[in-house]
C-alpha cells in the first residue's frame, strides 16, 4: 500500500470526508433507512453478490450498528492516540502531508469514556443523524475533542455510540471484515494471502484486507467466491445464455428477484453468534 494511503488513513481530513457524505446521503434518501458501509479500496468482498447481503439483512433489526469496538484504558492507544495534539493539513490545503504534531498533550476526558476500534463500520440512519444533528450536545462534544486527534475514524463513533443510552444496546462490535494480525500485534495489519484463504472464507466476513496487488489469492477469490473473471457477479436477473462467452445480462427477468447463493449459509452463521446474548452482553463493556 503507497505511503500517503496510510497518512490518509491517520487523519482529520478522511474523517470529514466521512462526515460530509454521511450529512448528504441523509438529505438525499430523506425516507429511506440507509446502511453505511465504510471501507477503502484495498478491501476485498467475499461474498459473491449484494443480494446475498440483502437476503441476510432482510431479517435482522434495522436498529443494529455493526462497529467494533474496546474501551480505550492505558496502553500505547492511550498515549499515543488519545493524549497527542496534531494539526492535519489536509483539511486545509488540496495535496496530502504529514501530520504535524504539537509539543502539548491534550488531559483525558472526565465525563464520558472514551472507545476505539476499527474504522470500517456499518451505522443506522438513526445514529447517523444523531451524530449530524446532536440533539443533546454529545456528538459535538464528542467531535470537538476528537478534532486534532490521531485517526479519530477510530475513535469517534465508537465513543458517541457507548456512551449513548439510546444507542449503546445496538452496538454490534464486529466490522464484518476479515482482518489478521501479526502475533504481536503491530501498527497495521497482515498482508493476506493464499494461506489465509480457507480461514477468510470460514470467517463469514462480507470483505477481507489487506491485499499485496495482484496477488494470487485475489484470484482465486474471484473464482471460487465471487464467481467472475472479466465481468461482475451475475444477478438473478440475467437470464440470457452465457455460451461463446455472450453476456446474459443482456437479457433481464424481474430485478426484484433475489436468488441467495452459498455465501448466505456462512454469513448467517456469523450473525447468529454476533447476535447471541453471549456476545452482545460484552457490548461497549469498559472492562472489555
Amino acid at each position: 500500500m503507497p505511503y500517503q494511503e496510510e497518512i490518509v488513513s491517520m487523519n482529520d481530513a478522511k474523517f470529514a470526508v466521512h462526515s460530509f457524505i454521511k450529512k448528504m446521503i441523509l438529505l438525499i434518501w430523506k425516507n429511506q433507512d440507509v446502511g453505511l458501509v465504510v471501507h477503502q479500496n484495498i478491501d476485498q468482498p467475499l461474498e459473491a453478490a449484494f443480494k446475498d447481503i440483502l437476503h441476510v439483512f432482510s431479517n435482522l433489526s434495522r436498529n443494529l450498528n455493526f462497529i467494533e469496538h474496546m474501551p480505550m484504558v492505558a496502553g500505547w492507544k492511550l498515549n499515543q492516540r488519545a493524549r497527542p495534539i496534531v494539526v492535519d493539513p489536509g483539511l486545509y490545503l488540496s495535496k496530502k502531508y504529514d501530520l504535524a504534531h504539537t509539543t502539548q498533550r491534550r488531559s483525558l476526558p472526565t465525563a464520558f469514556k472514551l472507545f476505539t476500534g476499527s474504522a470500517w463500520v456499518v451505522l443506522t440512519r438513526s445514529f447517523v443523524e444523531y451524530c449530524i444533528w446532536g440533539w443533546d450536545n454529545f456528538p459535538r462534544t464528542a467531535l470537538l475533542y476528537f478534532t486534532n486527534f490521531i485517526s479519530s475514524p477510530e475513535g469517534y463513533f465508537h465513543t458517541v455510540i457507548c456512551n449513548t443510552e439510546n444507542f449503546r444496546n445496538t452496538a454490534i462490535g464486529h466490522d464484518l471484515h476479515y482482518i489478521a494480525w501479526d502475533s504481536p500485534p503491530k501498527q497495521h495489519p497482515r498482508v493476506l494471502s493464499i494461506k489465509d484463504f480457507d480461514k477468510m472464507v470460514k470467517s463469514g466476513a462480507l470483505f477481507a484486507r489487506k491485499f499485496a496487488r495482484d496477488d494470487l489469492v485475489l484470484d482465486k477469490i474471484d473464482r471460487e467466491l465471487l464467481n467472475r473473471t472479466n465481468r461482475f457477479t451475475l444477478g438473478a436477473w440475467c437470464t440470457g445464455s452465457s455460451s461463446n462467452g455472450a453476456d446474459p445480462c443482456l437479457l433481464r427477468g424481474n430485478y426484484s428477484v433475489l436468488s441467495p447463493g452459498p455465501g448466505v449459509a456462512r454469513l448467517e452463521k456469523l450473525m447468529n453468534t454476533l447476535l447471541s446474548t453471549e456476545f452482545r452482553t460484552k457490548q461497549c463493556s469498559s472492562s472489555q
